[in-house]
């Protein structure tokens, strides 16, 4: 197997990572290793699908466009 150092990190990271360890029952090394893992098996994204979901969000909204004149309208019209 290989060995890998990690330099310079931050404390806060190391203390999470060995609660993590601990609660996993799993040394420091073997924490980090399954951190690895799954940060590298990770779904591969699809640029033209996520592209395509992006525009579906985007796209303006059925129904009447929302002014400011209309909005003050609405609350003007809500009120007593």
């Amino acid at each position: 197997m290989a060995n890998l150092t990690i330099k310079n990190a931050p404390a806060t990271l190391v203390r999470r990572l060995k609660r993590q360890a601990a609660v996993h029952r799993r040394s420091l090394n073997l924490e980090v290793i399954a951190c690895l893992e799954t940060a590298t098996h990770a779904a591969p994204v699809d640029p033209e699908a996520l592209l395509a979901r992006a525009r579906s969000v985007r796209r303006t909204p059925a129904g009447p466009r929302l002014t400011d004149a209309r909005l003050a309208r609405l609350k003007a019209a809500g009120r007593p």
